[in-house]
């Protein structure tokens, strides 16, 4: 056994970086879409009573956990899966992989299909998920990036496209 060495995964500081801040503007931006979008806050409706989920990479991160208490208030709740319970855990098999589907290379449903992501816990909670950040995903990118990023782009009236997208915009940078 002496003659295999361990090979550590390259830390890409660059990639790490990248995905903490984009994970904190999109957990933020979906807590302000579930105030704006009725399309967000009836998936989240959907979701049991308090339940949390989180979007990461394996194995160490980085992650994004989005939480709805009794009431049904949707929160970003940071980048510790530590610190509370999470009911869906929706890991990419690396942090190369999770790069990029959050750089908008490859869909959501094409990393699935093509065997990139590991859902721990109740699939039709991981499909509300998936179908929240698509919409997200469609508010905060250019159609020409979105187009790629999500499965199907959305025929949206003139207000739901501009003053809607204003406003989650606004929420996400001010925390509401």
């Amino acid at each position: 056994m002496d003659a295999f060495t361990e090979v550590a995964p390259q830390k890409n500081i660059f990639h790490r970086t990248y995905l903490i801040i984009l994970l904190w503007f999109l957990g933020r931006a979906i807590q302000a879409a579930s105030r704006v979008d009725r399309e967000v806050r009836e998936e989240f409706d959907r979701m049991p009573g308090t339940y949390t989920f989180s979007l990461g990479a394996f194995p160490r991160g980085p992650y994004m956990v989005i939480g709805k208490d009794d009431q049904g208030i949707v929160r970003y709740l940071g980048s510790d899966i530590d610190k509370q319970e999470v009911h869906l855990q929706m890991t990419l098999k690396s942090m190369a992989l999770f790069f990029v589907l959050l750089t908008f290379e490859e869909s959501t449903p094409t990393a699935n299909a093509r065997d990139r992501m590991i859902v721990s816990g109740d699939v039709p909670q991981a499909c509300a998920a998936v179908r929240i950040l698509d919409i997200v995903q469609v508010y905060l990118l250019p159609r020409f990036i979105a187009k790629r990023a999500i499965k199907r782009y959305p025929e949206w009236s003139l207000k739901r496209h501009t003053v809607d997208r204003a406003l989650v915009y606004i929420r996400t940078l001010i925390g509401r």
